[in-house]
C-alpha cells in the first residue's frame, strides 16, 4: 500500500530536536561551583553550545568552548605548602613569588618557627592562585589526621611538600594521605644552595642522591613518584624553579580545565546520541529522501553528505573549524572516515559488503518486492548514520582537547 501524499509531506533538513536539558555546566564542576567567582555565565555557555551541536553549527559552538576554557581559566585554585618546621616554607612562599624577605607582602620567615596559623598569598605571576602557607607538620597536631583536619585538606586543589636536610618519616606520611585524596602534589627539596656548599660530592652526584632518597622512602610506602624539584630558596631563577613554575602553569589549567571540558564531552555525546536516534526514526520512515532533503535515497554519496551537513562536520564547516583553532584542515579530517563515500566504504566493512557489486545486483533483482527494499536501504542509512556520529565525536573530541592544551590559542 501506498503511502498517502500527506504521509510523504517534506521534513525540514535538520529537525528541530527537544531540547532535553542536561545538568547545567557548573553543576557538573563542583570545583567551580565552590569559588563562584567569575563563572556565573558558564550554565549560558553551555546551553549555548549544545543548541549550536543540536543545529550543526559547529563553528559556534567552537567559540562556546574557547569562552567556557577562558571562564574556567579565571577560576580560584588552591595551593597549600606545608612540610615539616623549619623546611624554608615561608622562604619557599617568597622565592616561588619571586620577592624579598623584606618586603612588605612577603612571608614572615626566620631561624625559628614563625608560622603558627595558615596564611594566605597572592602573587601576580600566578593570577587567581592562592597560595596557603601552612604550619609545620608537628606545630599545631600531634597526627597527620588531625593536622589534615585543623589544615582543612579537602579544600585544596594542589600541595607543595617543602623538604630539606632529610626526607622524613613526616613527609612520606603526608605524601602516602594527599595520595589516597586523589590530590596532586609536588615534592621540593629547599636548600640545594647548603647542600651544595657544605658537600663533597659532586652537583651531578649530590642532586642524583636527593632523588634517590626521596624515591626509596616513597617506593617504601606504595607511594607513586611525584613531580620531584631541587631548588634554592635564595635563586628563585635558577636550578628548578624555572621547571617547577612551566609545571605549576600546566598544573594549574589543568586543574581549571581538564575535568570541566571531559564533563562537558560527555554532554555532547548524549546530544549526538539523541540526534541519531531522533534520524533512526526518520530512516525508518517512508519518506526518508523528503527527509534528508535528496532526490534519490539510494544515492549514498549524495546522502552521505547530507549527513555530514546535518552533524555540521561538512567541509565548509571543518574549513571555518580549523581557521578558528589556528591549523589546517587535514588536522580535523586525518582520521574522518566519511570524508566521501568511498573512503566510507574502504574503512567499514559492513558498508563495502553492503554496497558492493553483488549486493547492488541483488537488490536491483528485488526492486519490485518494496519491503526487502525498503529493509536493506534502512541498514545502509543507519550505519552510514552512525559513522557520520562517530566521526562528530571524534572531531569534538580533538576540539576540546586542542581547547585543553595551555599553548592553545583561545581568542
Amino acid at each position: 500500500m501506498k503511502p498517502s501524499h500527506k504521509s510523504c509531506e517534506a521534513a525540514p533538513l535538520l529537525p528541530k530536536m527537544a531540547e532535553t536539558h542536561y545538568a547545567p555546566l557548573s553543576a557538573s564542576f563542583p570545583f567551580v561551583t565552590s569559588y563562584q567567582t567569575g563563572c556565573n555565565s558558564l550554565p549560558e555557555i553551555s546551553r549555548s553550545t549544545e543548541r549550536a551541536l543540536r543545529e550543526g553549527k559547529l563553528l559556534e559552538l567552537v567559540y562556546g568552548i574557547k569562552e567556557t576554557v577562558a571562564t574556567l581559566s579565571q577560576t580560584a585554585v588552591s595551593i597549600f605548602v606545608t612540610g615539616d618546621s623549619g623546611n624554608g616554607m615561608s622562604s619557599f612562599i617568597n622565592a616561588l613569588r619571586i620577592i624579598g624577605h623584606e618586603e612588605d607582602a612577603s612571608a614572615p620567615t626566620g631561624v625559628v618557627r614563625t608560622t603558627q596559623t595558615r596564611a594566605e598569598y597572592s602573587s601576580s605571576h600566578f593570577p587567581n592562585v592562592v597560595l596557603w602557607d601552612l604550619p609545620g607538620l608537628g606545630a599545631t597536631a600531634q597526627t597527620i589526621e588531625d593536622y589534615m583536619e585543623e589544615m582543612n585538606f579537602s579544600t585544596c586543589d594542589l600541595f607543595i611538600i617543602i623538604v630539606s636536610e632529610q626526607f622524613s618519616s613526616n613527609h612520606v606520611k603526608l605524601a602516602k594521605v594527599i595520595q589516597s585524596m586523589g590530590k596532586r602534589f609536588y615534592i621540593v627539596w629547599t636548600k640545594l644552595d647548603r647542600d651544595l656548599s657544605t658537600s663533597v660530592l659532586s652537583e651531578v652526584r649530590l642532586l642524583q642522591n636527593i632523588r634517590e632518597n626521596i624515591h626509596e622512602n616513597l617506593q617504601k610506602e606504595r607511594v607513586k613518584d611525584p613531580p620531584i624539584f631541587l631548588v634554592s630558596n635564595l635563586d628563585p631563577l635558577l636550578h628548578d624553579f624555572p621547571k617547577l613554575r612551566d609545571t605549576l602553569y600546566k598544573d594549574l589549567f589543568n586543574i581549571r580545565c581538564c575535568g570541566p571540558l571531559k564533563t562537558l564531552y560527555g554532554i555532547y555525546e548524549k546530544i549526538i546520541g539523541d540526534k541519531v536516534a531522533v534520524w533512526k526514526q526518520r530512516i525508518g520512515s517512508e519518506c526518508l529522501k523528503n527527509s534528508l532533503g535528496v532526490r534519490d535515497d539510494d544515492d549514498m554519496e549524495e546522502c552521505l553528505k547530507m549527513y555530514r551537513l546535518i552533524f555540521g562536520i561538512h567541509d565548509e564547516s571543518l574549513q571555518q573549524v580549523a581557521q578558528s583553532m589556528g591549523t589546517v584542515v587535514m588536522e580535523y579530517k586525518a582520521n574522518m572516515k566519511s570524508q566521501n563515500f568511498s573512503t566510507l566504504r574502504k574503512e567499514d566493512w559492513r558498508l563495502w559488503i553492503m554496497t558492493c557489486s553483488i549486493m547492488n545486483a541483488f537488490f536491483r533483482l528485488f526492486k519490485f518486492l518494496p519491503c526487502i527494499c525498503s529493509c536493506f536501504r534502512r541498514l545502509r542509512h543507519k550505519l552510514m548514520l552512525l559513522l557520520v556520529s562517530q566521526d562528530t565525536k571524534n572531531i569534538l573530541k580533538k576540539i576540546l582537547s586542542d581547547s585543553a592544551n595551555p599553548s592553545a590559542n583561545l581568542v
